[in-house]
């Protein structure tokens, strides 16, 4: 604001100056008639430049506005696409794919958003954008981002466990975004329907300790205790026969870690 205020009262009398004051230059004919034409340019520059800075400063709050974007019921368009895409992979629509945020998506993304510890009002903004892999450019927080997400999950399944183990289970959901039969972002892996127990209970939602954050940033830095699997569970809570199934890399803690 000081910034502005400075640029204006230097543009009202630099102007006035040259409208009022005499030429630094005595004669007439030819050389006064450049002074004048100089004169004209130079008025017509700055008055350009400072309309341009001040609409620019007056439009930014309205442009920030816009980017807060949400997708609700009777939005149209491409991002809409992407979310009943990614609805669909995950098995929360199954009806068609058109760009039309008509009634059956709205109800799919009210299930996504109450399965994931959302606000289930059936409005994607940036909070189920972001839980669906969905990057608009205002809900990035790239790694940051990462870093809450995997945090979150570890804190949910694996608080209490040795800190091996915490940073064991980040890196299971970095290994399972670089196999092919699992999404490939992080959030799509945490929010993928029945994967982690965390989320199906809530738990992801806990009151977070540091240590889960600082396992996420060892995990996102590369540390994987684990030895690069992408299964682990806990023999006395499992429930499924298929989970023992898989061959067996380690064990830390109460979780055995699996291909």
């Amino acid at each position: 604001m000081k910034l502005i205020v400075f640029f204006y009262v230097f543009f009202t009398s630099f102007v006035y100056r040259l409208h009022l004051g005499e030429p630094t230059l005595k004669g007439d004919g030819h050389m006064g008639k450049r002074i004048m034409r100089f004169k004209r340019e130079l008025v017509l520059i700055l008055a350009i430049v400072f309309t341009y800075a001040s609409t620019s400063l007056f439009l930014l709050p309205y442009n920030n506005a816009v980017k807060a974007v949400a997708y609700y019921y009777g939005s149209r368009g491409n991002m809409v696409i992407q979310i009943q895409q990614k609805l669909r992979s995950w098995g929360y629509y199954n009806g068609s794919v058109d760009g039309v945020y008509g009634y059956q998506t709205y109800t799919a993304v009210k299930y996504f958003q109450s399965k994931n510890g959302l606000k289930s009002d059936g409005i994607v903004g940036d909070a189920t954008l972001a839980a669906l892999a969905i990057n608009t450019g205002n809900n990035t927080g790239g790694n940051s981002q990462n870093v809450t997400l995997i945090a979150r999950l570890i804190n949910g399944e694996a608080r209490g466990e040795p800190y091996e183990g915490q940073v064991a289970v980040g890196a299971v959901i970095l290994n399972r975004t670089r196999d092919p039969r699992f999404p490939s972002t992080v959030a799509g892996v945490i929010y993928q329907p029945g994967a982690f127990t965390a989320v199906v209970d809530g738990q992801i939602h806990a009151n977070m300790k540091q240590s889960s954050i600082n396992a996420a940033r060892d995990a996102l830095n590369g540390w994987d205790p684990s030895g690069g699997a992408i299964y682990y569970f806990n023999p006395s809570t499992a429930t499924s026969s298929w989970i023992w199934s898989r061959p067996l890399i380690k064990i830390i803690g109460k979780h055995r870690f699996c291909r």
